[in-house]
């Protein structure tokens, strides 16, 4: 998947998979992770969700990365921030107050650039990459990450036969596949979703499971 497809997403307004109000999952969950109200959160793939300013009014730092500017830009105007971008190893960082937004290619980001992160909230970037990146995406994040970082994970399971991602369906055996390596995995969270996402039982869903996860980084 080619990053003109999400770029032209945001170009043609053709962002359903944008949610409006702050994800459930990540306020009943977040507080499992114990991380107190401080330290840096990275949010991958992060668009304009609100779920950054909800972090950010938990009292921790976070760093977006997001590849459209149109994102970018709209979720500062949107929320009546003042950030002006500055140029960090060829990407463009805008900061506002306690929010840092990395506009640019996720796979060109370094340690350096999300440096003291100690947490990753991702609900929107595993399962917005097709199969063959899925695995880069996991081996890249990773390599940002020191030991003891904590990810909290939503994933959504479905019978890919049934419907063509983006989103694509991520099952536990995947995730397991994905992460195992690396990090300790304990499931928070299943519960059916489809009666919450009425348009994708009208694209032919017949189920959608969603899992949460806590993973924690181990070498």
């Amino acid at each position: 998947m080619q990053l003109d497809f999400w770029l032209n997403k945001w170009q043609k307004k053709d962002i359903g998979f944008h949610q409006d109000a702050v994800n459930q999952s990540l306020m009943d969950f977040w507080p499992r992770l114990d991380l107190g109200n401080q330290g840096h959160v990275l949010v991958p793939l992060c668009g304009k969700t609100q779920d950054m300013l909800w972090l950010a009014g938990q009292g921790h730092h976070v760093v977006g990365v997001e590849i459209s500017p149109i994102a970018v830009q709209e979720f500062f105007a949107e929320n009546q921030l003042d950030a002006t971008p500055v140029q960090l190893d060829g990407l463009d960082d805008w900061s506002a107050g306690a929010v840092r937004l990395i506009c640019g290619d996720f796979f060109a980001t370094t340690a350096a650039v999300v440096d003291e992160v100690m947490a990753v909230y991702d609900r929107a970037a595993l399962i917005a990459l097709p199969p063959e990146l899925r695995r880069r995406y996991v081996a890249h994040l990773s390599s940002l990450l020191p030991y003891g970082t904590d990810i909290l994970l939503v994933v959504i399971d479905y019978p890919p036969a049934e419907m063509d991602g983006p989103p694509f369906s991520v099952n536990d055996h995947e995730v397991n596949a994905l992460y195992g390596a690396e990090f300790s995995i304990s499931m928070l969270a299943e519960r059916d979703v489809l009666d919450e996402n009425p348009r994708f039982r009208q694209r032919g869903l017949t189920r959608m499971i969603e899992r949460v996860y806590r993973l924690t980084k181990l070498a």
